[in-house]
Formats: structure tokens, sequence, C-alpha cells
């Protein structure tokens, strides 16, 4: 097995996600990059070469306490979303840097979309899980199951 260190292989998925992602002047590609202490965001328009709006945790506006954590990259997703709606972008097409889709890259797609990017995936808002069975109910269901047991166990003999 090859010896590789983690940003080694990174390198090579962003590599492989980088040869089918590309940004155009109408959909830009929204890059996420986040470090140990930061996250960061921009709106590339691959075509042109050029970076077209950027936030980042290191912008005084959008320091928090951390910027390493789901809230500060929910903070940039937002400020991301609404300079490019002023820059006249409505859709962008997501290139997650060969991280994966979860907990700080996700809660900064997320939060994008919420803020107006890409309303056509824009996720409806997560309910809490629904409320546990009332134990009355738990229990007429496990006497259900032992009425029909004792049935089958009759049926056998």
């Amino acid at each position: 097995m090859a010896n590789r260190n983690r940003a080694e292989v990174r390198g090579a998925i962003h590599r492989r996600i980088r040869r089918k992602v590309r940004g155009t002047t109408e959909r830009p590609r929204l890059a996420v990059y986040r470090s140990v202490n930061h996250i960061y965001a921009q709106l590339i328009d691959d075509e042109k070469a050029r970076t077209l709006a950027a936030a980042s945790t290191t912008e005084k506006s959008l320091r928090g306490s951390s910027g390493g954590n789901i809230e500060a990259a929910k903070r940039v997703g937002q400020a991301i979303a609404e300079r490019a709606q002023a820059a006249g972008i409505s859709s962008v097409v997501f290139d997650r840097g060969g991280y994966l889709y979860h907990g700080r890259v996700r809660a900064l797609t997320d939060a994008a979309r919420a803020a107006g990017l890409n309303k056509h995936e824009a996720r409806e808002v997560e309910q809490p899980p629904a409320e546990a069975a009332k134990p009355e109910a738990a229990g007429e269901e496990k006497g259900k199951k032992k009425k029909r047991a004792k049935e089958a166990k009759a049926d056998g003999e």
C-alpha cells in the first residue's frame, strides 16, 4: 500500500474533482478551502481566470470566537451568497476542494443555499426527530406481539 499523507490524498482528490468541475461566467465555481483555524470561499470564473467574490473567517466582520467551527462556516456561507447576489450571480457550481462533504464544508454550502444561491438545490430546514412513541402505545405494541406469539405457539402444538 502506498505510504501517503493526508495532504497528498486530498490533493489527488481535488485534482480529480477539478477535471470535472469548471466555473463559467454565468455559473462560477464556489471553491472552498478549510484550514484548522479558518475557512475560505471564493467564486471563480475559470473562463476568465478571475475571482469574482470571496469571504473568509480572517475578515474582521466574519471573525467570531473561532474561525474553525461550523458556526463560522455558516457565517462565511451567508456572506459569500450575499456577495454573489450583489455581483449578479444566482447559481454556482460547488467545488468541495477534495474535502468530504461533511461538517464545516456542508455547513458553508447549506448556509449559502439558504441565503439564496442555487435556490433549486435548497434543502428544507431539518426537522428535529419525531417524538418518541408514548409509553402507553409502546405497551400496547408489546402486548400485540406477545398475543401473536402465543397464538402462533398454540397453532403449532
